[in-house]
């Protein structure tokens, strides 16, 4: 089993900045890709972003391009999310997921959930 936690959410006024960590443990060598998904009120969660371990395989969702910048530091397992320029339509749930499937990252398809954290965008 691989875990998932994710740590860095918070409030922040339009035009901040936040960076989302995602440090998973247990049996990361089963996971071969890292995301983001997100899911705001009354809606449907939606693609952010991906990246394989080694780093050389990054997409985007389009909303968040030139915005969003997402790496992996393979040493401490973990995923990061550096959002700037934020907007208050980027207020929502932000989850970490893991697959040994890239694909199924940009899908929502995935595997392994982190329990979510709130970022908030006030205008």
């Amino acid at each position: 089993q691989v875990q998932l936690v994710e740590s860095g959410g918070g409030l922040v006024q339009a035009g901040g900045s936040l960076r989302l960590s995602c440090t998973a443990s247990g049996r990361t060598f089963s996971t071969s890709a890292m995301g983001w998904l997100r899911q705001a009120p009354g809606q449907e969660r939606e693609f952010v972003a991906a990246i394989n371990w080694s780093g050389n395989r990054i997409y985007y969702a389009d909303s968040i391009k030139g915005r969003f910048t997402v790496s992996s530091d393979n040493a401490k397992n973990t995923v990061f999310l550096q959002m700037n320029s934020l907007k208050p339509e980027d207020t929502a749930v932000y989850y970490c997921a893991a697959d040994s499937i890239f694909q199924r990252i940009i899908s929502g398809e995935c595997g392994i959930w982190g329990q979510g954290t709130q970022v908030t965008v006030s205008s």
